[in-house]
């Protein structure tokens, strides 16, 4: 760990000089407490800095959540080994790619029943009010008619679906995603929202993606319940692509999966937490709660290892660990850099569909995912690795 300044901790070893200043830009907002907690796969965002944990006292950075709202990860370890599967795994993946919608602007074409529940929790909870802002109803389909439909489905970028095997050879199912379009317009519509409430207030900015809204007001009310309408949206849509996978897995096997373990976790999100004497709004952006005994998910990037965690409860960190292994190149400048050859040996012996399209998803374009776990050595203990064995994604 490393103390930038007094309102800003890292634990990157690895960290370029621009990352680093933005996150000090950030940490010298006038209602951060205690201090910003910079994650070991800490890179460059919009705003405030990927892989950054952000208290503040009475106001909200929307930009510092992320425009994914609660992007995460869920993981089941099912009661297989390696010896139960069949050993041809293309099967599988097509199955997967068939049962789940991938890449941008791709959804279902039919509620399933599964989903059906889920989507009336969701109307139930926008129709009522949100825990902390209950004034405040509103229509999901104001940001996207079809907001039902895109529940259940996966997305693209880093986003992923992964059959994976433990050390002792146990079969986990491992998926990350989000809130998709319609969170990813809540998120758009409040970074705006907060841009013109900072501008009619006469408010300097640093950069204008760290506009804030205040605790008190109706923009403030407002953002918090649809954040958490799309927060639970993004945990409901991986409760759902997983339950579609172990369908596939148990078709795939023929036997019922049994699970032996459910973990599911965000890692773009806003709660009230209490640190260091006061309540504030911990905004974890790229960042998943590790306080003591909590289980979590890091993954790596594709063709690498994944780990599943219990957090120790750093009090420096927040409570808080690294959520993946974090960009070094941006999606062009990997392509430009990498070669399909590279991707293809990265992948070697995991099922994966062969493309171009996910040449910018190479490992190399990532931190060593083994350094940024050595650099959370105080933050997660380490439960189990995973190595993937088959690999979905979205072009």
């Amino acid at each position: 760990m490393r103390r930038i300044s007094k309102t800003l901790f890292s634990w990157a070893s690895i960290l370029d000089d621009e990352t680093e200043a933005q996150a000090v830009t950030a940490s010298r907002m006038p209602f951060i407490h205690p201090h910003i907690a910079l994650m070991p796969d800490a890179h460059l965002g919009k705003g405030a800095t990927v892989g950054s944990v952000i208290p503040t006292l009475g106001a909200i950075i929307p930009a510092a959540v992320g425009v994914d709202i609660g992007c995460g990860m869920i993981a089941v370890r099912t009661g297989f080994t390696a010896d139960d599967l069949p050993s041809d795994r293309q099967p599988l993946r097509e199955a997967i790619e068939r049962a789940v919608p991938l890449s941008a602007g791709v959804y279902n074409t039919e509620i399933t029943a599964t989903a059906a529940p889920r989507i009336a929790e969701l109307e139930e909870l926008a129709a009522s009010g949100a825990e902390g802002a209950p004034a405040h109803r509103f229509d999901p389909a104001d940001y996207a008619a079809n907001w039902r439909l895109q529940l259940g489905t996966l997305g693209s970028g880093n986003h992923f679906i992964e059959v994976s095997l433990d050390e002792d050879e146990r079969v986990w199912l491992f998926l990350h995603s989000g809130s998709r379009g319609v969170g990813n317009r809540i998120a758009g519509a409040h970074i705006q929202a907060a841009q013109e409430y900072d501008a009619r207030n006469w408010i300097v900015l640093p950069d204008r993606d760290l506009a804030y809204l205040v605790e008190g007001t109706v923009e403030f009310d407002r953002y918090i319940a649809e954040l958490r309408w799309a927060q639970r949206f993004a945990f409901l849509n991986r409760e759902e692509m997983m339950d579609r996978v172990v369908a596939e897995v148990e078709a795939w096997v023929g036997r019922p999966v049994v699970e032996a373990e459910r973990v599911n976790c965000h890692h773009n999100y806003t709660e009230k937490e209490h640190h260091y004497g006061k309540d504030v709004w911990l905004s974890r952006k790229g960042a998943i709660d590790a306080s003591a005994g909590l289980p979590g998910l890091i993954p790596g990037s594709m063709g690498t290892a994944s780990y599943v965690v219990t957090g120790k409860g750093n009090r420096l960190s927040l409570n808080s660990s690294p959520h993946g292994a974090g960009r070094e190149y941006s999606r062009s400048a990997a392509r430009r850099t990498f070669t399909r050859q590279q991707l293809d040996e990265a992948m070697a012996g995991i099922e994966w569909r062969a493309t171009d399209a996910f040449l910018d998803e190479i490992p190399q374009a990532y931190k060593p995912i083994d350094q940024v776990m050595a650099d959370a050595a105080d933050l997660v203990e380490v439960r189990h690795t995973l190595r993937q064995i088959v690999n979905v994604k979205g072009d």
